[in-house]
């Protein structure tokens, strides 16, 4: 996983601060009316058009048993610019880009995480390991 030391987009989901590398991102979008899929993970919450395109979209905090997001209008949708994997993910917030070249970054058990200027802590997401996740891939539930 390449660490970008530059800018990162900055997002809140389950009460906590996370980083995306922005070439993860293809875009972030308001959320968009989504389409139900039955017999699926209670964290995919449905499947949305963009451009033309379907996408899963799972919420992202439900996935990493944080909560789960409101879907009120501050909710955004991250679609991943991995074209192969048509999914797309939800978070409560997006705060926008933050410069980390200043942060202070350690690592734990693989899990890299910054500290800004305020103190306040914040996970770096891994979209590209993420993505490899057995779980994340199997929406469907077993025995259905």
């Amino acid at each position: 996983m390449a660490d970008n030391r530059g800018h990162m987009l900055a997002v809140q989901m389950g009460g906590q601060n996370w980083l995306v590398d922005p070439a993860d991102i293809s875009e972030a979008l308001p959320l968009p009316p989504l389409t139900p899929v039955p017999l699926t993970k209670p964290w995919l919450r449905g499947v949305m058009n963009a451009h033309g395109s379907l996408y899963c979209v799972t919420d992202l905090a439900a996935y990493l048993q944080q909560g789960a997001a409101s879907g009120e209008h501050e909710n955004r949708v991250l679609v991943l610019a991995d074209r192969e994997a048509h999914a797309a993910l939800l978070v409560e917030n997006v705060v926008g880009l933050r410069e980390v070249g200043g942060w202070t970054r350690s690592e734990t058990d693989g899990q890299i995480q910054y500290c800004d200027e305020q103190g306040a802590i914040w996970r770096k997401l891994d979209v590209p390991g993420l993505l490899e996740q057995p779980a994340f891939l199997q929406t469907g539930i077993e025995g259905a």
